[in-house]
């Protein structure tokens, strides 16, 4: 059966790493494979698991049949010892309960924005050493055998409420190429049950100060106001963010790093 691969790296665009990988892959994988490439910042997990979500979650009207999404970011910090042998993080496969097939490193905060949603979870039959470069070496044949449903791929079974880490609140989770900054608090969240639209916030993170305007849609504030509203993210219960109209959120903020700690006050 045709499938679908979303594969999130943390190789910049057009990087020789990137190269490597996509030769790899197409060596190894059915020529009728689609696949689509999404980059997030060197060794960001938070990033990793929110873009994950983000395209395995999504309405079955808008998603492909068969899709596999494919995280890969192994920042090797599960352990602060030398490696022996470039061992880095295990390769896992996720079942999630809409059917949608996650293949990851279970490293840092990758799969925690799926967490609630894995139905089966398993460590994969791949090296975890051996290579500098497991994402070129090792992990293109993990994912061709589970293309091809292949039954000596999945190993022990893990319980992902203790294998995953639940994701971190009130902190940055994505920047878009526009420079809106998508937040890990989502609707529902108890910080935010006060707010209505119009109310004014001073926002910090981290040695910036800023005020925006709490709004509900991205075109129902003046230009160049900064606002903070639902976004596009998160289905169900979207992820509130920053935006900027005709301009940045994250310019207004001094382009912070994912993960950086969010402090929303009454203006």
């Amino acid at each position: 059966m045709k499938c679908f691969i979303h594969l999130i790296c943390d190789y910049a665009p057009g990087d020789l790493a990137w190269a490597e990988v996509y030769s790899a892959m197409a060596a190894q994988l059915p020529q009728d494979a689609d696949t689509h490439f999404t980059t997030v910042g060197s060794f960001d997990t938070i990033a990793t698991g929110f873009v994950c979500a983000q395209l395995a979650l999504g309405d079955s009207r808008l998603r492909p049949e068969n899709l596999i999404v494919f995280a890969n970011c192994a920042p090797r910090k599960d352990k602060k010892e030398a490696r022996s042998n470039n061992a880095g993080e295990g390769l896992v496969m996720a079942k999630l309960k809409n059917g949608v097939r996650v293949l990851a490193v279970n490293s840092g905060y990758s799969l925690s924005f799926v967490r609630d949603h894995i139905q089966e979870l398993y460590i994969v039959d791949v090296e975890d050493e051996g290579s500098q470069f497991r994402s070129r070496d090792f992990f293109p044949r993990a994912l061709a055998r589970l293309v091809a449903d292949d039954p000596k791929l999945l190993l022990d079974k893990l319980d992902a409420s203790s294998a995953v880490r639940e994701f971190p609140e009130e902190v940055i989770a994505y920047i878009d190429s526009f420079g809106n900054i998508k937040t890990s608090i989502r609707t529902g969240d108890p910080s935010l049950a006060s707010l209505k639209p119009g109310d004014r916030l001073k926002v910090r993170i981290g040695t910036v100060l800023r005020t925006a305007t709490v709004a509900t849609g991205s075109f129902n504030v003046m230009e160049g106001d900064l606002a903070f509203s639902p976004g596009s993210s998160g289905h169900e219960r979207r992820f509130w963010e920053f935006f900027q109209r005709g301009g940045s959120a994250a310019s207004e903020f001094g382009h912070p790093h994912v993960g950086s700690n969010i402090l929303i006050e009454p203006a």
